[in-house]
């Protein structure tokens, strides 16, 4: 189990930073995964300190913190440029 949750961890990760801020409820949906999976991988990445939580319109959202939106932003580009040298 904890291997699927750090999976889907990683998953999460990916997809608030490619889509940004994202409404809780409708993550477990987006990433095609169990609900209580989900809110485990969320918990995961709090306690590691890289998602930020809101509230918008009475609904729960969440992003990726400063830092690793920056981090993933990084990633993607080197991962582009690698792409295009190749």
């Amino acid at each position: 189990m904890k291997e699927k949750i750090i999976e889907v961890a990683g998953k999460t990760w990916q997809f608030l930073g490619q889509n940004g801020e994202t409404n809780v409820s409708a993550l477990s949906k987006r990433l095609k995964e169990k609900n209580d999976v989900v809110l485990q991988s969320l918990g995961w990445l709090a306690r590691e300190d890289k998602i930020n939580y809101a509230n918008r319109d009475k609904k729960t959202v969440v992003s990726l913190s400063d830092s690793e939106k920056r981090f993933f932003n990084s990633v993607t580009q080197r991962v582009q440029q690698s792409v295009k040298s190749n």
